[in-house]
């Protein structure tokens, strides 16, 4: 099924229904069995629904997972805002860089990585979107900040490669350094 005629999907109804029974039963199976025991038939019968139900949507596992992977990585609230930009990017950072760092979060990005579909663009807009109301609440503040693509490519992007690529786990001074960096570019 294209992205276009996920869109179109109603919101409520059967639709989501199904997808919420799917999601549900991929979180509980994983937590009972791991990940390695997951089969479209296993899921399908959890959830009760048909397996084609699940590859009529879904098309096939990974994308599955991808799917799951992207609901988890959703914000579930706005940044917290303190009046400082610099204070209010390490707050988010630092809790983004725990979930992304963690088992889980690193599961979950692979998953989203192994999809074909549009996780991977959905998880950045996810994390533009939280840093665009950090940015806004600077600007509305009167204070210097760095754009949207500068706090994506010199703050987020190397964190992301060095949790996905290199396996590692990133120390605060590191990611501190990083704000600091783009954030003295843009210092009155």
């Amino acid at each position: 099924m294209s992205s276009a005629t996920k869109e179109r999907l109603r919101p409520g109804g059967r639709s989501a229904r199904v997808q919420e029974s799917v999601h549900a039963a991929v979180r509980a199976l994983t937590a009972e069995h791991g990940r390695a025991a997951l089969t479209v038939p296993l899921i399908a019968t959890h959830a009760g629904v048909t397996p084609s139900t699940i590859y009529r949507r879904w098309g096939d596992l990974p994308e599955l997972l991808a799917d799951v992977a992207v609901e988890r990585l959703r914000p579930e609230s706005a940044p917290i805002s303190t009046g400082d930009l610099r204070t209010d990017l390490q707050l988010w950072i630092d809790q983004f860089v725990d979930e992304m760092s963690s088992g889980p979060g690193r599961i979950m990005v692979r998953d989203v990585l192994a999809g074909s579909g549009d996780g991977p663009d959905t998880c950045c807009a996810y994390t533009q979107d939280q840093l665009e109301i950090i940015l806004d609440q600077a600007q509305r503040r009167g204070d210097p900040h760095p754009s949207i693509d500068a706090v994506m490519d010199e703050i987020i992007s190397p964190i992301m490669y060095r949790i996905i690529f290199r396996g590692q786990t990133l120390r605060a001074a590191y990611v501190h350094s990083l704000i600091a960096t783009c954030l003295a570019r843009v210092a009155p």
